[in-house]
């Protein structure tokens, strides 16, 4: 063969696999679409890409071809005059929009079935109501789904008094048909605690912890854990020994391949002391017992590699929050934890006021610690843009570095650890930094902008399952009046995220491909 024509039919295949492992493709700006517009992605369902849309008392579908091209945008009329939130889970061909809504003292979870197409496929259902005093707005429901969507779990939590809280969950399938209503009380519970996560299982179990502090501005020092089977009204409680350990923020993962129960927080070996390691709890469902009790204290070498650009080796830490907690079928987790600060010209970054500043779990009777799509903590699919955008009287500049990586062993034992290097900051707003993270089912991917010249240039890193870290070039295809918002982004396929992005003073969605 032509040593030439060789060399040429490399080069084609070269670049073929190239473009199709970097496609982008951006949706037309919409008019309406201003940057303080709330906004969803749904996901796939069927052969188009649903996103719902809210601006004040509007809202609206948009729906999109495989291209991003507009389809239909199709307004919600159904939508009552005070929403206070709107859920929704797809399942492909259809989806329910679960939505909050409050009208004088009665607040009422409803739903709806709707196509592919945003149509209605149900009139509005409501699944509960509740009373609450006064006029007052309060958000009184929550809503959590298994890994596999097939059990869906609303629930409230209400104050009874200072120690002792009444939750009422209730359980549903996949048709939004009732399996368990329950409702139990938890006594003797500390003031200043919270709650972690709320999660339900692929069996229908409902499980969350309770942590207590000393004080509202302390560390944990004592963590139970909550488990009720799906059709059951008992309530499992599991205490957590900590002996000569404080909790920072508590992260609770459900392990659904191997039934199990996986609770991670950064630890603190003294009162205001730096943070000393990862703690790691994993309990077993079928046995009803601990599996596995890790403390992993960080070296020396792991503080040097953590450290941001102005951090200390004692302090490498400190400023590092765990974002992700993912299980494998081996029984083995790996957990993410990033780095994230801000600074103002009044006002020196407060650990506790990023974890806890408006989220005391007694604003009202009806109260919830929970990292919903709705609330300003990282995590959400939820795009509140009124924290995030406008002039602000006091300028914050919003820094996220690097993330660390930690993989752990079925018995709780680091196998390796290894580090995704970034270096983001942003003024009056944090949409722009941080990252997103998807699973292609060999690797994990992290998405996440650094500035160049100026502008923001979105990046891709990839980790795979023996911790080696590959860094790919920056996406060729972008266009550099778009600014990506990777955190806010979502996975639709294997190897596909939609995100979201602002272009000028609108916001517009791109599919990317890898």
């Amino acid at each position: 063969m032509d040593m030439k024509y060789l060399i040429s039919l490399t080069l084609i295949i070269f670049l073929t696999t190239f473009v199709h492992a970097q496609k982008v493709d951006y949706s037309l700006v919409d008019r309406d679409d201003l940057k303080e517009m709330n906004f969803e992605i749904i996901g796939k369902m069927g052969n188009n890409i649903n996103i719902y849309k809210n601006n004040r008392s509007r809202h609206d579908i948009s729906i999109y071809d495989n291209d991003m091209q507009i389809k239909n945008r199709v307004k919600l009329e159904f939508m009552p005059d005070k929403v206070y939130s709107v859920d929704f889970v797809s399942y492909g061909d259809f989806a329910y929009i679960i939505y909050q809504h409050q009208k004088r003292n009665i607040v009422t979870y409803s739903m709806v079935k709707i196509n592919p197409d945003g149509k209605l496929m149900t009139d509005p259902i409501d699944l509960d109501t509740s009373h609450i005093g006064g006029n007052s707005d309060s958000k009184v429901y929550s809503m959590v789904t298994s890994d596999d969507k097939k059990k869906i779990v609303i629930f409230k939590i209400k104050r009874v008094n200072d120690k002792s809280f009444q939750i009422t969950s209730l359980l549903y399938n996949n048709q939004m048909e009732v399996i368990k209503k329950t409702s139990f009380d938890l006594t003797n519970v500390d003031r200043d605690g919270v709650f972690t996560d709320f999660l339900v299982d692929n069996d229908g179990d409902f499980v969350f912890g309770r942590a207590d502090r000393s004080g509202s501005r302390e560390y944990i020092n004592k963590l139970d854990l909550y488990y009720k089977e799906a059709n059951s009204d008992a309530i499992t409680k599991v205490p957590l020994v900590l002996k000569d350990k404080s909790l920072d923020e508590v992260k609770l993962k459900i392990d659904n391949y191997n039934k199990r129960l996986i609770l991670t927080s950064l630890f603190y070996k003294q009162r205001k002391g730096n943070i000393e390691g990862l703690y790691s709890f994993v309990w077993d469902k079928k046995s009803q017992s601990i599996l596995s009790e890790t403390s992993f204290e960080f070296s020396d070498s792991l503080r040097i590699d953590a450290k941001g650009e102005s951090g200390t080796i004692k302090t490498a830490f400190n400023d590092y929050f765990i974002r992700h907690v993912v299980p494998v079928q081996d029984g083995g987790f790996a957990v993410a934890a990033e780095l994230y600060y801000s600074s103002s010209r009044n006002n020196s970054w407060n650990r506790f006021d990023y974890l806890y500043g408006g989220f005391s779990p007694f604003l009202s009777s009806y109260d919830l610690y929970y990292n919903s799509p709705m609330s300003r903590m990282y995590g959400g699919g939820w795009y509140d843009p009124f924290n995030r955008f406008g002039p602000q009287n006091n300028m914050v500049r919003y820094a996220s570095e690097n993330i660390m990586v930690f993989f752990f062993n079925a018995d709780g034992q680091l196998r390796w650890s290894n580090t995704v290097r970034k270096n983001q900051y942003d003024d009056n707003s944090d949409s722009f930094i941080s990252y997103q993270l998807f699973n292609t089912g060999t690797e994990v991917r992290f998405l996440f902008n650094q500035r160049e010249k100026r502008e923001q240039i979105l990046n891709s890193a990839t980790l795979d399952a023996e911790g080696k870290v590959k860094r790919q070039p920056t996406l060729k295809s972008q266009d550099r009046e778009y600014d990506f918002m990777p955190k806010f982004g979502k996975q639709i396929g294997l190897k596909q995220v939609v995100i979201p992005c602002l272009y000028k003073n609108y916001i517009c969605f791109a599919k990317l491909e890898f």
